[in-house]
């Protein structure tokens, strides 16, 4: 298919008329005489200079085509039908996908087998689960994928592809975007901006955070580094500052312990830590921070995992693997965060700061002028881990990045050299709150004196962790309100208890299906056409856990009646020693059998 002459700039807005044998996009954003069709046999892609007549039915508004995604027996199409404005980035709208839909390509279905049917049926449910997934943003005209430091300006009026200059790892549609060249990209990305004034001078704060895709996954089924040295969970932060014409920058890295190790799910609340490949542990640690030393310079590594107990075999083999690196640019720094904070005292983060605050300071950050003239790039970058990188890592993180924003605004003249961002109220207050948005518009809070009542739906570094944590693990972040409110609070701690529980029922019996999901979309798993792949549950993993359960309940019900039955008739102990000892069993069992009861992956290996 060649490119359409006289479509030049991204569609934002289409209309979706779903024929019979076609899709058709008609944009409606601009005059076009060409529009794009996908036949629903074959997926294929083209253009066509005829749309559909009165008599066709009321066609759907659509904001972009992510892709195409070949499976089994047919091919799906994939449509952003729901989008929010969430503000600007480098003058361009950022949006929020909010609602997508798969638009299927297998009017051949029928000439497939049984099986092969069954397995599409299985991946198509996989791919609907992303209509629903949170997390994913992206712009028509900017592209997110890249930070401050290495972003590069395209002239506008050559309309350029953007997924040309993206950068890969940060680009979660890339294996959809196989069969449309031409179109607009959708960065995995998050993305969430500030604004206030201080000293009567206009400040605008943006943070962004983009997932990698080498390594995607859910908090359990993708742990530590493949051979390769990409990492679970790799998230680049970037804290951009905007005021009086000055653009400055400063960017964080998160990701699991580069080793190679797994959680093996078995219905147990902490699973057991199982490591370590160590024949092949030190291949990957280096080959992963050749990697970070090549993008960002310098690295600290901070390791914020326990030093003792559980967490330990890991810190073990990733200092050992560290000290073979014997990099003089890459530095490793263990702080055991639950001895020294404890679970209240995050104040006592401080002591990691005054160790760091040196070398934070030769690493800089990206500094841009009025007249664009850099100023000043950033040398380095600090890695910071805990054990999912989440909750401790986002607190670590947001320290950082206010001491940044501090050093930030004394460099453009707007704070002098001792101040500090909690001597200005509006600052600090809007530093934690964020913009929220609201009917699709942006609201800010212009924060005036001290009586000013504030809304407390939104802060972001907060907010940042909380997005990170929910895709990752599926739900909030925990130690969250220390962030907030810079303290722990009691509503805090419930918060964390009830998110725990949630992400344990998370990890045994939903997360399984959503890693699939992930290695679908991003190719992880490649779809061999025409050979089945027998993906369907056996009925045991769908009934053996429940039918477990409800033995067990039945088990403890019957007993605690019978017990309260007893006498001097030994028929009615024994009868209670029977039921005691089944309800026993079916624990046993459960507990036994715990790893083949979860709700597991499928589609790729753990490794």
């Amino acid at each position: 298919m060649g490119d359409s002459n006289n479509i030049r700039k991204p569609c934002t807005r289409m209309r979706l008329w779903e024929l019979p044998d076609k899709y058709v996009l008609e944009p409606t954003d601009h005059m076009a005489t060409e529009y794009l069709s996908i036949d629903r046999s074959s997926g294929d892609l083209s253009y066509t200079n005829q749309l559909p007549d009165d008599s066709i039915p009321h066609a759907q508004i659509v904001f972009g085509l992510v892709g195409i995604l070949r499976l089994v027996a047919g091919a799906h199409a994939l449509v952003i039908t729901g989008r929010d404005s969430l503000g600007l980035y480098k003058g361009n709208p950022i949006y929020r996908v909010t609602a997508m839909k798969v638009l299927s390509c297998n009017n051949n279905l029928h000439q497939a087998t049984p099986e092969e049917k069954k397995d599409e049926a299985h991946l198509v449910g996989l791919l609907k689960t992303l209509e629903s997934t949170p997390g994913l943003y992206f712009s028509y005209d900017v592209d997110l994928t890249l930070n401050a430091g290495t972003f590069q300006d395209v002239a506008k009026s050559e309309h350029p592809s953007v997924w040309k200059y993206a950068e890969d790892r940060y680009l979660w549609n890339k294996n959809l975007l196989q069969d449309l060249i031409n179109q607009k990209l959708e960065p995995y990305i998050l993305f969430q901006t500030i604004e206030t004034v201080v000293k009567n001078k206009p400040v605008k704060v943006s943070l962004i955070a983009r997932r990698s895709m080498k390594r995607a996954g859910t908090r359990m089924w993708r742990r530590g580094a493949d051979l390769d040295g990409n990492v679970a969970n790799f998230v680049e932060s970037e804290q951009i500052l905007e005021s009086q014409g000055f653009f400055a920058s400063y960017t964080q890295v998160r990701g699991s312990i580069p080793v190679m190790w797994e959680q093996v799910v078995d219905l147990s609340y902490k699973p057991q830590i199982k490591t370590v490949n160590y024949e092949n542990t030190p291949i990957a640690v280096e080959r992963h921070f050749r990697d970070l030393r090549k993008r960002y310079g310098d690295i600290l590594a901070i390791d914020l995992i326990n030093q003792q107990g559980g967490e330990s075999v890991l810190s073990v083999a990733y200092r050992e693997a560290m000290e073979k690196l014997s990099d003089e640019h890459i530095r490793y720094l263990p702080f055991d965060f639950h001895k020294i904070c404890g679970h209240i005292h995050f104040e006592r983060l401080s002591a990691l700061y005054d160790d760091i605050k040196e070398e934070l300071s030769r690493q800089g950050c990206y500094l841009r002028d009025p007249m664009g003239k850099v100023l000043e790039v950033q040398k380095g970058q600090v890695r910071t881990n805990c054990i999912d990188c989440l909750d401790r890592t986002n607190v670590t993180q947001s320290l950082l990045g206010r001491k940044a924003l501090e050093v930030q605004l004394q460099r453009i003249g707007i704070l002098e050299p001792n101040n500090t961002i909690q001597q200005f109220e509006s600052l600090e207050e809007k530093f934690k709150l964020s913009i929220f948005s609201l009917h699709n518009k942006l609201w800010t809070w212009k924060i005036q004196t001290r009586s000013t009542s504030y809304p407390r739906n939104g802060y972001v570094w907060a907010d940042h962790g909380d997005h990170i944590s929910i895709q990752y693990s599926g739900t909030g972040a925990l130690k969250g309100d220390f962030v907030r409110f810079g303290k722990r609070t009691i509503r805090g701690i419930l918060q964390d208890g009830l998110n725990s529980a949630t992400r344990y029922y998370l990890n045994n019996f939903r997360d399984g299906i959503k890693q699939d999901s992930i290695d679908l979309v991003a190719g992880h798993y490649q779809v061999k056409r025409g050979t089945p792949a027998s993906l369907q549950i056996s009925w045991k993993e769908t009934f053996a856990l429940p039918g477990a359960l409800a033995t067990f309940m039945a088990g403890a019900y019957f007993t605690s009646v019978s017990v309260r039955q007893l006498g001097t008739d030994m028929y009615q102990y024994l009868y209670t020693l029977m039921l005691a000892g089944v309800t026993g069993g079916v624990v046993a069992l459960v507990r036994q059998q715990g790893r083949n009861l979860t709700v597991r992956p499928r589609l790729c290996k753990m490794d």
